[in-house]
């Protein structure tokens, strides 16, 4: 198995015990003379099934991504780091960029020349090019890890 069909596989079963959990929350409690929709224990049974299938992919999963070599990036591991870091950079980048050029603010012009002026504490322009920078190697190193996820074989 590739480590992106492992990758699937993963979100799949993540989206399966999210639904069982819906379904038991659901199911486990009903009115006296009732009967519920459904058997919450058995339920219960199968999400405990699904996540046990589910933490050895994940064991499997994370065992790969720490031995496949990426050159110049590293591991798989360290790839995935870098990259988290990068879009967390890149949102701070955006947020700060945003906040100077006082996007999202209400009543953002000046009504009367006697109104106070709001005045950026950050270089606008520049932000925006840093953030640019930092969307591109986000891409660039996205490309790379879903090439090597691809590639790589999951070990048994």
């Amino acid at each position: 198995m590739k480590l992106a069909e492992a990758l699937a596989e993963r979100a799949e079963a993540t989206r399966r015990v999210e639904q069982l959990r819906a379904r038991v929350v659901s199911s486990a409690r009903y009115q006296e003379g009732e009967t519920p929709a459904e058997d919450a224990a058995l339920l219960l049974a199968e999400a405990s099934e699904v996540m046990d299938s589910l933490e050895t992919l994940i064991r499997r999963i994370n065992r790969t991504n720490a031995a496949v070599d990426m050159g110049e990036d590293g591991t798989l591991t360290d790839a995935l780091a870098r990259r988290d870091v990068l879009r967390l950079r890149h949102s701070v980048i955006t947020a700060a960029a945003d906040a100077a050029a006082g996007t999202g603010e209400r009543g953002y012009g000046r009504q009367l020349r006697s109104e106070l002026k709001m005045l950026s504490a950050l270089p606008v322009a520049e932000l925006r090019g840093q953030a640019d920078e930092l969307a591109r190697a986000i891409r660039e190193i996205d490309v790379r890890i879903q090439r090597k996820n691809w590639e790589a074989d999951l070990p048994d």
